[in-house]
Formats: C-alpha cells, sequence, structure tokens
C-alpha cells in the first residue's frame, strides 16, 4: 500500500461493517499495523471501562493503549461505537449463562447460579455494569443483544416458579434490580472485603425463596466501623 492509499493518509473512503457489526472501519481490509492498533485499542478499552465505567473518555483510552486520541477516533469515530464492539460478545456471555443454568437439574439452584455469576461479571466490569442498566452509549446494538438476554432470564424465573421454588409474585424485571442492587453493594464494600456482597445475595434468596426450613447460611457480616469507612470514604456513582 503506497502513501497516497487512504489508510496511510489517515482518511477513509467509507465505511462499511465490520465482523463486529461496527460501521467505522476504512472499505479495504485493514493493513497490519492498522489492524493492531484496532486490537490494542480495545483491549486498553476493556481495562479502562472495567475499571472505571463509561464515564472514561476516549483519551483515557487512547492514553492506556500507547496511542494517539486521532488512532482511536480513526478505528472508532464515537465512544457508541467502541462500546459496540466490545460489549456485544459480553452480552453473549451472560445469555451463555442464562443458557447454562437453565439446563441444570433443579431450576431453583440454576437461578441461583445464574444470580451469583451474572453479579459477580458486572461487579468485576463496571463498564458492562453501565452497559447493561442505565448508559445510553451503543443503545442501539447494544438494545438488540439485551432483548436476547429477557427470554433467556425469563426461562429461569419461570422453570423456578413453576417448580414451586421461586415465590409466584417474583417477575423477571426484578432480576436486574437484585443485580443492580448487588452490585452497587460491591461499589461501595469492595476494599473492605471483595465478596461482602454475597452476604447480601443470600439475604435476598431468602427473600425469593417460595418456602425454607431455615435460613440460608450467611458469609460473616462488617463490622461497623469498617462499613462506616465504605460508606464515606469516597463518593460513588
Amino acid at each position: 500500500m503506497n502513501a497516497a492509499t487512504p489508510e496511510a493518509t489517515g482518511t477513509v473512503s467509507g465505511p462499511v461493517p465490520d465482523p463486529g457489526g461496527v460501521s467505522c472501519e476504512p472499505c479495504r481490509p485493514l493493513r497490519a499495523d492498522a489492524a493492531r492498533n484496532r486490537e490494542r485499542i480495545l483491549a486498553a478499552a476493556s481495562e479502562v471501562f472495567a475499571r472505571r465505567g463509561l464515564d472514561a473518555t476516549l483519551d483515557d483510552v487512547a492514553e492506556r493503549a500507547g496511542v494517539g486520541v486521532g488512532t482511536v477516533y480513526r478505528r472508532f469515530p464515537n465512544k457508541d461505537a467502541l462500546v459496540e464492539a466490545l460489549f456485544e460478545k459480553e452480552i453473549t456471555r451472560i445469555i451463555d449463562l442464562a443458557v447454562a443454568a437453565g439446563e441444570t437439574e433443579d431450576p431453583w439452584e440454576g437461578l441461583v447460579w445464574f444470580l451469583e455469576h451474572a453479579t459477580a461479571m458486572q461487579i468485576d466490569d463496571l463498564g458492562l455494569r453501565d452497559v447493561l442498566l442505565h448508559s445510553e452509549y451503543g443503545r442501539e446494538r447494544v438494545a438488540l443483544a439485551k432483548e436476547r438476554i429477557e427470554p433467556a432470564v425469563g426461562v429461569l424465573v419461570e422453570r423456578a416458579r413453576r417448580d414451586g421454588s421461586l415465590r409466584s409474585d417474583f417477575v423477571t424485571a426484578d432480576v436486574p434490580i437484585v443485580e443492580l442492587m448487588l452490585s452497587t453493594v460491591a461499589m461501595y464494600t469492595g476494599e473492605i472485603d471483595p465478596d461482602l456482597w454475597r452476604r447480601y445475595l443470600g439475604i435476598m434468596l431468602d427473600g425469593m425463596v417460595a418456602r425454607r426450613s431455615s435460613h440460608r447460611p450467611l458469609p460473616p457480616g462488617p463490622s461497623i466501623d469498617a462499613m462506616e469507612h465504605a460508606l464515606h470514604s469516597r463518593r460513588r456513582t
């Protein structure tokens, strides 16, 4: 490819969808260094968004990737395009979790397993939490992916209700609210105890189960001093 080509000059002759569905690449295959930059940007975005959520900027991503922000914009014209490319596969992972949970023999244990693992994914990746719960970035393609989550989770809820293990008035829309509450607990308490959210999952499960002969065993609770430190150490959104 010579110096007069669009890739060499940094211009593009027209967008076409890439394999991930994001229309931001040149209308010809990326040369090797451009492809490496794209993967470097995606890897950096994954780290930055996981740690800081979607409040992080493309400048933050460029700094982490070790490239100029202009390079980021050549690969992804805006944050929407980057979010779409990065998180659609993560949403697919959640769908796969729901499908696997639906194949368990015990409907209640399948639902519990899904709640635990899906919540852990969101705690480990604040960007994914933002995408699933409230972000406006990448909303068109992400919304299509999220539409696939609801029926898969609905199967888990219906199985457990039909089995009689889940209270009959629990609905599919309660699931993301439960995950929101648990991931918020983790945001506040992660520094004092990264697994403390599991204690509150246990408390919620006791409220969700239709019948029980005893309470679910809980992990140890925090001290008052530790909780005060967690709540006031810094402002969280």
